[in-house]
């Protein structure tokens, strides 16, 4: 467990699409439309890392304000643009933002756990592509999985979280 950064101050009710290893290449293949429209109408769109290149980063950014981190598959570019970790305050929550591949001992979720958990109260991270929404030891571990690499899932997922008197994360599936 760390110190969080200094926190990005954000406004409550703030709606937040969450989005993790996109993996696009410098000629990005168009998201899928249904993402499109929730990062279109989200307050903030947060990126758990692996973008992979500047191109999806500016493309991302098209939709609404966004925050990142990097992941291990970036781009050198991205590694000098994006923080290895966020840390934000939506109203009276706290929430911290890794990609979760630094520890070589850990997966992404141990990472986020020994990280953000008792730290945050929301602990936002990617790197392992697969979808994941649980309370530990008082803060929640998201995970939006990949809206475009779904890996060993059998569907592409993101996430959507309001914030407001309470935190509620859902995630969504992209069908096939």
């Amino acid at each position: 467990m760390s110190t969080p950064e200094p926190f990005e101050v954000f406004a409550t009710p703030i709606t937040i699409a969450v989005i993790a290893d996109t993996h696009l290449t410098s000629r990005p293949r168009p998201l899928p439309s249904e993402l499109v429209e929730v990062l279109r109408s989200a307050d903030l769109i947060l990126h758990a890392g692996d973008f992979c290149s500047v191109e999806a980063y500016d493309m991302i950014a098209q939709y609404g304000e966004l925050r990142g981190v990097s992941g291990n598959n970036d781009a050198a570019e991205l590694f000098r643009r994006l923080p290895m970790r966020r840390s934000f305050r939506f109203g009276a929550f706290t929430a911290g933002m890794i990609h979760g591949h630094r520890f070589d001992d850990l997966n992404a979720r141990e990472a986020a756990e020994r990280e953000l958990a008792g730290v945050v109260d929301l602990a936002i991270f990617g790197h392992s592509h697969q979808s994941y929404c649980q309370m530990y030891e008082k803060t929640l571990l998201f995970n939006p999985g990949s809206p475009t690499h779904r890996r060993w899932e059998p569907l592409a997922s993101y996430g959507v979280i309001r914030i407001d008197e309470r935190v509620e994360a859902e995630l969504r599936f992209l069908p096939k």
